[in-house]
């Protein structure tokens, strides 16, 4: 996420500085970012120009206080992991720039606790991209309980410079998004879980059925199975609701490290290079 939001800014005019604690992730953050560009120039979606002069807005860094003290917003895309952003949100507060604002690329993580740890709440809020984010229209723009209307209006504005649909939503768990697009998810779990149907078969009657561009198991090993977990429990604790609980499948699959594409096996397996798309072993016949 980190790298297709650094892109999206660069490919539309703004100066931005990428940050990771190490420097491997940083070069494979550039690649990935100059390969994008490349198969844009392919499709003639941009020129040559546009695209050296997309890497050329693109600075990287290790240093968490030098890559923030002029930033006028930063964009954070840590884990989904409440201590991490708290941490790093305390600590963007001590470096920024009194009037920075702090946005957070959360899925489900309170903006209001977000901003709790910082000196400044009202400069805090959500721009929740979506995946990838060079393509992807939607920003869901989430307002904390401080928020002001100023800073919302700010983002909204930015959002649609980047050629993007800001929609502006309240500080719940879960926003919008995932606050729908999770409990479907963990039901299609539920439904494999129970022996309902098979993986194809879910994945099939939803993207036909439905309309669907991806089923939603495909989904989940897209977004990673840790991430879908990691909303699901956020979703479980902030609504103490029990329609939120989490598949026990889903925290076994968690649990053996099959974690979705990343790691080249979820629901499906996935072989680097092949678009071919192969149930895993584990849920054939």
């Amino acid at each position: 996420m980190g790298n297709g939001i650094a892109h999206t800014f660069a490919q539309h005019g703004f100066k931005v500085t990428l940050l990771d604690i190490n420097r491997e992730a940083l070069d494979r953050a550039m690649q990935t970012i100059a390969n994008n560009l490349d198969r844009l120039v392919k499709k003639g979606a941009i020129d040559e120009t546009l695209k050296t002069e997309t890497v050329g807005r693109i600075s990287t860094e290790t240093d968490l206080e030098r890559a923030v003290a002029n930033a006028d917003l930063v964009v954070e895309a840590a884990t989904e992991n409440r201590d991490i952003k708290l941490n790093l949100f305390k600590q963007l507060s001590g470096f920024c720039k009194e009037d920075a604002i702090l946005a957070s690329n959360t899925s489900s993580i309170s903006i209001t606790q977000i901003a709790s740890v910082t000196k400044n709440p009202a400069n805090v809020i959500g721009m929740h991209f979506m995946n990838p984010v060079p393509v992807m229209k939607l920003v869901e723009v989430i307002r904390g309980y401080a928020t002001t209307d100023a800073v919302t209006q700010k983002v909204m504005e930015l959002a649609k410079q980047l050629n993007k649909v800001p929609v502006e939503v309240n500080d719940y768990p879960g926003f919008v998004a995932n606050r729908i697009l999770m409990p479907m998810i963990n039901e299609a779990i539920y439904t494999l879980y129970e022996g309902v149907a098979g993986v194809d078969e879910i994945d099939t009657v939803m993207k036909l059925g439905m309309a669907h561009p991806m089923g939603p198991l495909q989904l989940a090993d897209f977004i990673g199975l840790d991430v879908c977990l990691a909303i699901l429990n956020v979703l479980y604790n902030g609504f103490g609701n029990q329609k939120y609980a989490p598949c026990p499948l889903l925290v076994n699959m968690v649990t053996a490290g099959h974690l979705g594409v990343k790691l080249g096996s979820g629901f499906y397996e996935y072989t680097p290079g092949s678009k071919e798309l192969v149930v895993a072993a584990k849920f054939r016949g």
